[in-house]
């Protein structure tokens, strides 16, 4: 694995729940791995968490909910899922859902940049307490949204929390894009976020296959056109995206469609 001096914190964002935020989250960190980098995922929805469900770790013996009650040091928080990729799952226990000092995130992000090239956050949904100290540790943002007007507008109110608390949003992901009549067109989500739109994923029941198999999308189907657009957002995000690679893989993808 490659391993640079000092990691970059991404994080994750939505302005609602249920927009693939998760999901991007998971398959941006392991589509990172997979470029051989040391990627660690944090779930920083500490109330309703997700990342351990999703990649098969529900229940494990430290939490990142330990680690913030000074209970635990973080690295022990940390878990290697079977792909390599790292995750800092929160608790399930309902005896976990507490009030937390979320002055504290911010400080204990910042102790895993010793660890990794990429620390991949996924914020609550929204603009809580915790989810605006995960806006605050993260170095960079990205957002995601669905292509519906109610999804796009919660979607500008996280860009300008963002942009007020002096982060750059490196892009947005478009999620469960059909390209239906009734979904806003891509050019006026771009000029509605001031922003541009680093990925536009696809509607794939690749998705909750995933799910079904506790693992990200990018390892359980690895020739979907899912896995092949997180792969072009975690080359953008890493600085090594070609456009001309891209353009080339659409024409041989439109060609095999239609022979």
């Amino acid at each position: 694995m490659l391993k640079s001096d000092m990691g970059r914190i991404i994080t994750v964002i939505s302005g609602k729940g249920g927009v693939g935020k998760t999901t991007t989250a998971i398959n941006l960190g392991a589509a990172l791995n997979k470029l051989k980098h040391e990627v660690i995922v944090m779930d920083l929805n500490l109330n309703t968490p997700n990342i351990g469900v999703h990649l098969g770790a529900p229940i494990v013996p430290v939490t990142l909910n330990h680690v913030l009650r000074g209970k635990a040091d973080i690295e022990e928080a940390i878990y290697e899922h079977s792909s390599g990729t790292k995750i800092i799952p929160s608790s399930l226990s309902v005896k976990e859902i507490t009030k937390f000092n979320t002055r504290k995130i911010p400080f204990i992000v910042r102790r895993l940049k010793d660890l990794a090239d990429y620390i991949i956050l996924d914020s609550a949904a929204g603009f809580s307490e915790e989810a605006i100290a995960t806006i605050e540790a993260g170095e960079e943002i990205v957002v995601v949204t669905n292509p519906e007007l109610p999804a796009v507008t919660d979607a500008l109110k996280a860009v300008k929390i963002a942009r007020n608390l002096g982060k750059e949003v490196r892009g947005v992901v478009i999620t469960r894009h059909r390209g239906a009549k009734y979904e806003m067109p891509l050019s006026s989500i771009k000029s509605m976020l001031e922003s541009p739109i680093i990925g536009v994923i696809p509607e794939d029941d690749a998705v909750k296959k995933a799910l079904t198999k506790r693992d990200a999308v990018i390892h359980t189907s690895p020739k979907s056109k899912v896995s092949k657009k997180y792969i072009e957002i975690a080359h953008k995000i890493n600085g090594s995206y070609s456009e001309r690679e891209g353009v080339i893989a659409r024409l041989f993808g439109n060609l095999s469609r239609s022979n």
